[in-house]
């Protein structure tokens, strides 16, 4: 299965950014801590490039310290780029967000010269919670589901320091497998766009190999090892109960189990995947859609009508071409992700 997720609302959101971005100082991206490269959008990468970044790890406190400070570190060799971590407890996120900014441009500040900022993120990253904590008062929809924020606001942070927050947005392809099922794991994709049963596999096929002794612990299981994800996935249904007639197991229940006390933390603190792993997936992904391109290619190549256009046939475009991946993206419109790695 391959999760794709992009409505139209994204749409207007992307065209925002593209009138928004020539008079923004700095962009800040807003990154899921348990599964920083996969929320990291490579669309906003390449709507923004050469804009200074922020990166922000949200939701620290369920990620796993170590993989957090291998990214922070990931994050900070990159050319104009800041990183740090923040989570629900954090006593004073606007002073954080505001310094690194300022480190970021040093040359803007002041009321002649304010500092511009576009804060932007996947889609339930916990954005719209740190703005109403940033302003100190209900600004901003929150909620457990994606999608939930539709229009831009600005936000004056200081007297100099104007924030601009744009809805969720994710990007026309995904083309690394394994990110898809991570978002959807993480709550970034609408839930009509994936199955829950293959979510939950994935998540516990990336989830046992460093963190096995979480599952064992949550579940009061055997052990982890000589189980496939699928049958992983039913012994936790088995475990919490959720049976059916006949002592069947449920497996949508226990998708269900599972991948929310992935969300609450109940697994305890777990990152999904590392900078290494991720430069890996992401390469990996660009060769899968370089080859997808020139299969559509050769189709579209041998699909020449035998007569003329206006003579019964008409020439094949793009638009006719189905594609590999269900999306939304429109047609005439190249998907986003051959560049480098947003990461």
């Amino acid at each position: 299965m391959s999760i794709q997720w992009f409505p139209g609302h994204m749409h207007a959101t992307r065209k925002a950014i593209i009138e928004r971005v020539p008079e923004i100082d700095v962009v800040i991206e807003l990154l899921d801590a348990r599964l920083p490269g996969s929320s990291s959008n490579p669309l906003l990468a390449e709507l923004t490039a050469g804009k200074p970044a922020l990166k922000v790890l949200n939701k620290q406190d369920l990620a796993d310290a170590g993989r957090t400070a291998a990214w922070l570190a990931h994050f900070q060799a990159q050319a104009q780029t800041q990183a740090l971590g923040l989570d629900a407890s954090a006593a004073a996120p606007a002073r954080a967000l505001i310094a690194a900014c300022r480190q970021l441009v040093p040359r803007r500040g002041g009321m002649t010269k304010p500092l511009r900022v576009l804060i932007c993120g996947v889609p339930n990253v916990g954005k719209s919670t740190l703005v109403n904590s940033l302003v100190g008062q209900r600004r901003a929809a929150t909620g457990d589901e994606a999608g939930i924020t539709k229009i831009e606001q600005r936000i004056n942070l200081a007297d100099d320091f104007y924030l601009f927050d744009t809805p969720g947005m994710l990007w026309p392809r995904i083309t690394v497998e394994r990110s898809g099922y991570h978002l959807a794991a993480g709550g970034s994709v609408g839930r009509n766009a994936y199955d829950e049963q293959e979510v939950a596999t994935a998540l516990l096929g990336s989830v046992r190999g460093a963190f096995a002794d979480r599952l064992v612990a949550r579940y009061k299981l055997a052990g982890t090892e000589g189980l496939t994800d699928d049958e992983l996935l039913a012994e936790i249904g088995r475990r919490r109960g959720a049976l059916m007639a006949g002592g069947r197991i449920d497996l949508q229940k226990a998708a269900e189990i599972a991948l929310n006390d992935f969300r609450s933390g109940a697994w305890g603190r777990i990152t999904l995947e590392t900078p290494e792993e991720f430069t890996a997936w992401w390469a990996e992904g660009q060769v899968r859609d370089a080859e997808r391109a020139e299969r559509k290619a050769a189709r579209l190549a041998g699909k020449k009508p035998s007569r003329g256009p206006g003579a019964g046939e008409r020439l094949v475009t793009p638009a006719d071409e189905p594609t590999d991946e269900p999306t939304d993206e429109p047609a005439d419109e190249p998907a986003t992700g051959a560049g480098p790695a947003p990461a």
